[in-house]
Order: structure tokens, then sequence, then C-alpha cells
């Protein structure tokens, strides 16, 4: 009886909070204050003459926050990410479609000997502001990353990298010098190059006006009103159909959707599902993206498993994906990875929803009653709040007092990378891996030095570590589903839902959504 009461009314909460968000008019968008001085790039050395018949029209495209950076190397940021995709570039890609890894700057690649492998770059290519990408370019940009005076929140992409050589002008060594790491190519799709004079010289001007050698360039940024990128119309790989591309931070769910009606905006990003008929245009596809709700398990009554798991089974995820996402996400399965992600453990299922043990396990571990500080932030992930305090009210119903703190963005960022020992009591937080692999989420959200951990256990790190750099892939994986099973029993996180990505689009734009949910620009078609 009592676990039936419970249900019913953390269903009634659910089904308000979907209520409260359909019922509620899209406002107008805020009207414009008067902007701070936009930053604007350094000169290029050779301006670049358009070629006939080249890029046309702009779009703007709709991010959660402003970003926190320009620097494509400093913080693991979404907003950031989005957008320097397109100044940026990799040694390697993915295909959209497939994920298979193929050539970018690099023309091909191969393993010369357990901890080195070599590339062999494209030649005659040029940074923004003309200088030369080059092997020196890639091992700048490699060694950069992994400084530990630089402390990258990215560490976690690029973790087993140790160094980097030159070998001539177009030919480099990434060196993984702890042991062999079969996942390097994939890492390689992550660094983005950078150009070594500029981002010396002057980090801080670099971290606000982005060069890469991408099919678009910075043209300025109006912090918390806009970044403008536009067409590098002598791309190496051919100019991009669009000329201007403006990328703008709006945080409410119902101003996005009237900026989208109104045709302010040409594509929306994590569209609220009850927003879908109301647009004329739009695609969902499932997306790598985890919703979780980081524990600090080192303070009490969290560093009590019991009332880790007592978090775990108060939390309704079938309800979560039905009543909050109307379908448009997935539980996950008692870890942060989806069954396309090496490592995935099949073996593992998501803990049930059961409110009676919920309560069970708290008063048997004397937590019952216990305040509980929850930290979330608004705008970025689809329904990011909303997750937030709908689990937050579950939680109460199973007999805790949980106290909601909505931070800004940087305030939010701040807390999720200030270690252990400043994390708060809960957090919530999105991860996705686009690495496809699981040492890129081990590492980072579950090992004690992880970037994101709260979390500790010896055999966890062990088998993480090692798994890096084991070649039999066999024994790979079942190392990886040891350190999955141990994080799912010890309940070192609250697991949710993995979220749908979900896009509304004016009528005239072109956009196939990536396995990887990148955005590119240069895929994109403005139609007449």
């Amino acid at each position: 009886m009592r676990a039936h009461l419970i249900r019913i009314l953390a269903a009634a909460l659910l089904v308000s909070l979907l209520a409260a968000a359909c019922g509620t008019p899209a406002p107008p968008p805020p009207e414009a204050t008067t902007p701070p001085e936009a930053t604007t790039p350094p000169e290029a050395t050779t301006p670049p003459e358009p070629p006939p018949g080249g890029p046309s029209g702009s779009i703007v495209i709709v991010i959660g926050n402003d970003p926190s950076t320009l620097d494509p190397q400093y913080a693991d940021d979404g907003n950031e990410h989005k957008i320097n995709d397109n100044v940026y570039e990799h040694l390697l890609t993915r295909e959209p479609a497939t994920g298979e890894i193929l050539p970018e700057l690099a023309e091909s690649w191969e393993q010369i000997d357990d901890t080195t492998w070599r590339f062999y770059l494209q030649e005659g290519i040029q940074f923004h502001n003309g200088e030369p990408f080059n092997a020196e370019a890639v091992k700048f940009s490699a060694e950069r990353i992994i400084d530990p005076e630089f402390n990258s929140e990215q560490i976690s992409f690029v973790a087993s990298i140790t160094g980097a050589e030159v070998i001539d002008e177009y030919t480099v060594d990434i060196i993984t010098g702890e042991g062999p790491d079969p996942t390097l190519p994939a890492r390689m799709t992550w660094l983005k190059i950078v150009p070594p004079v500029y981002t010396a010289e002057d980090p801080d001007r670099f971290a606000q006006a982005p060069v890469g050698t991408g099919p678009y360039k910075f043209v300025e940024w109006v912090r918390g009103s806009h970044v403008t990128l536009e067409a590098n119309e002598d791309y190496w790989g051919g100019a991009p159909d669009i000329q201007e591309v403006t990328w703008r931070p709006i945080e409410e769910a119902a101003t996005r959707l009237a900026a989208l009606q109104a045709g302010e905006v040409d594509l929306v990003t994590d569209l609220i599902p009850e927003y879908l008929p109301q647009v004329e245009k739009s695609v969902a596809v499932p997306g790598l993206e985890f919703s979780w709700i980081r524990i600090n398990t080192n303070i009490e009554p969290l560093s009590d498993v019991r009332v880790r798991q007592a978090l775990n089974y108060a939390v309704d995820k079938d309800a979560l994906v039905d009543a909050l996402y109307g379908g448009y996400a997935v539980k996950a399965e008692g870890q942060i990875l989806t069954p396309g992600h090496f490592g995935y453990n099949p073996d593992v299922e998501a803990y049930p929803y059961d409110p009676e043990m919920a309560q069970d396990l708290l008063e048997e571990a004397g937590a019952t009653g216990a305040t509980l500080e929850l930290i979330g932030e608004s705008g970025r992930w689809l329904k990011d709040k909303e997750l937030t305090e709908a689990i937050a009210a579950q939680l109460e119903a199973a007999g805790l007092n949980i106290d909601i703190n909505i931070v800004e963005w940087s305030d939010w960022l701040d807390l999720l990378f200030a270690g252990a020992e400043a994390a708060p009591n809960l957090q919530y937080s999105s991860h996705d891996n686009v690495l496809l692999d699981a040492d890129r989420t081990l590492s980072a959200l579950f090992t004690t030095d992880g970037s994101q951990s709260a979390y500790s256990n010896p055999r966890v790190d062990e088998l993480v570590l090692n798994a890096r750099t084991e070649t039999d892939a066999e024994l790979r994986e079942q190392m990886y589903h040891e350190a999955v099973q141990i994080i799912h029993d010890e309940a070192a996180c609250i697991f949710t839902v993995n979220l749908d990505n979900i896009y509304g689009l004016s009528p005239n734009l072109e956009f196939s959504p990536r396995l990887d949910g990148r955005l590119f620009v240069k895929d994109m078609i403005l139609n007449d």
C-alpha cells in the first residue's frame, strides 16, 4: 500500500510538470540589452578572395548557454564544442551515420609499435591566420592538452597520450608511453589541432577568438548574445554551402520555440517533445547523452552503499521516460553506456523502481529524514531542470529532504570539475561518450582521480587502467564488464535515462543528425 501511494504521488508530480510545460504559452524572445564589446579575431595574414558561386545565406543555431570559453582544449563544455567543431579540425573524423573512423587532417595512419601511432598529414593546409598546419602543430596540440599545468577538463578524451614526436614536416608520432592503446584512433577524432604561435603568444586572446583550419572562421563573440562564424572560402575541403552561422544562447525552452516559430532561428537543439506538433519541421534520433546524478560517496550518509542503493530504487525511470520525455528517451540499464559502446555490460540491468525497498534501506542505514543538497542547471540539456525537480520529488517521497539549487552554467561547471572534496552531495549532470569506448566514461566519472568523479574503488581503478592498455579485445571487454558491475552494485551514481536528440528546424534548412550528435555546419544545406 505504501509503495503504491508513493508511485501515485511521484506520477502525479511528473504529470504536473508535463502539464506545466505544455500549458505555458511560448513568450517572445527577451528584448535585447546593450551588448558588451565584441571579441574580434586576429587579422588574417592572407585575406582570401571569395570564389564565384561560393557560400551564401546565413543561419542561426540555438544553444543552451553561452560557452564558458572558446579554447577548444580546455573546458568539457558542450556549448563550446558545438561552435568549435566548425572552426577546428582533428587528425581523424567519423562517418556521420556509421561512426566509422576516417581521415581528416591526417591522410593515413598506422601503428608502428605497441606505444607509437604514426600519422601522415595532409599537405598545404593553413590555419585561418596563415600559420602552416604541420607536424609541429600536431605535437604542440597533443602536448598542450595533456600538460598537467594546463589542467584540461577534457583529459579523459586523451588520457593515454604521453607525448608526440615530429618525424618530418608532415609526419608525426603520437606516443602512449604507459602502454598500448587500441582506442588511440578514436581519441584522434576528438583532439583539436591548434596553431602553435598564436596559441602560445596570447593564450587569453586565443580563448576568446579561435583560429583553426576548419570550414568556418571566427567573426565575433558578444558574450551573452551570440557567436558568429563565417565561411572559410579557401577551405581545403571545399567551401561550405552556408556563408554565415550565428550561435545564440537561449536557456528557456519556450523562448527557443517562439524564436523558431517566428523565423528568427533555424536550428534548435533539445527541442522538448511537447513542442514537436508546434513546429513545421523537426527530427529526433537516439542519442549518446545520459542524464545522471553524481553522488559524493565520500561524505555521510552517502558513504553508505545502502543509502546510494536507496536513491536508485527511489527513482521511477519508466515514469521519467513516459511522463517527462514522452518516450523520447530510454532508461539507463544500470550504466552510462549504450549497447553500441565497447565495454557495455548486457548482464547489468537498471535498478527497479521499488520505493518500499528505498525506505527500508534508508531506515536500516539511519538516514531517513537526512537533508541532501542537489545541484542542477537549466537549459543545456533536454528538460534538465525538470528532470532534477522530478528526481528530487521522488527522493523526498522515499523519506529524504532534498534542497534543490539551480545554479548558473559557469558555476555548475566549476562544481563538476572541482574535485571530490568540493563536490556537493548530489549533482545533476549529463554525459555523452563520442569515443564509443568505455574508457572515456569510466575513467572520467568513476575512477579515484577522474575529472568528474566523487567515487573511489581500488578495483575499479585497476580494471580501468589495465583495460586501457590491453590489446586482447575479449579480455579488455571482460575488464570493463567487471568494472561496470561493481559501479552498478555500489550505486556509484543515480542512473536515470538515455536521451534522444531532438531538433527543430526552419523549413529551408537540410540537416541530417549524426550518430555522435555533433553539429557540423558544412554538412548542412540552406535552400532558397
